[in-house]
C-alpha cells in the first residue's frame, strides 16, 4: 500500500524508506484533519531521502504511516456507528415523535 522510494544511484544514499502516500490520500476521505499532516509528512520522505537524512524520512514515515491510519480507523469507526444506528431505527430527524 506504501511506495518505496530508492534514491538515483550517484546520491549516495541506498536506503529504502517507505512515504505511506496513498494512505494518507485515502484518509483524506476518513477524517481530513488528520489526513492533513499525513500528507505533509509523507511528502517530505523523498526529499530527506534524497538530501541524506535517512534518519529525518524515517520519523517522517512513522508520523505519516501513525496520521494515516489513524485517521482511517476514526472514519471506520464513524461510519460503523452510523450504520448500526440506522439498523436500529435511531433517526436524526426534527420532526419530533409519533
Amino acid at each position: 500500500m506504501s511506495q518505496n522510494w530508492t534514491p538515483p544511484a550517484g546520491s549516495g544514499g541506498s536506503a529504502t524508506v517507505p512515504n505511506y502516500l496513498v494512505p494518507a490520500i485515502i484518509s483524506i476521505f476518513c477524517c481530513w484533519p488528520l489526513a492533513i499532516p499525513a500528507i505533509i509528512f509523507a511528502t517530505q520522505v523523498n526529499g530527506k531521502v534524497a538530501a541524506g537524512d535517512i534518519a529525518g524520512a524515517q520519523d517522517a514515515s512513522k508520523k505519516a504511516k501513525m496520521f494515516s491510519f489513524i485517521a482511517i480507523g476514526i472514519g471506520v469507526v464513524i461510519i460503523l456507528i452510523y450504520v448500526i444506528m440506522l439498523i436500529l431505527g435511531v433517526g436524526l430527524s426534527a420532526g419530533g415523535g409519533r
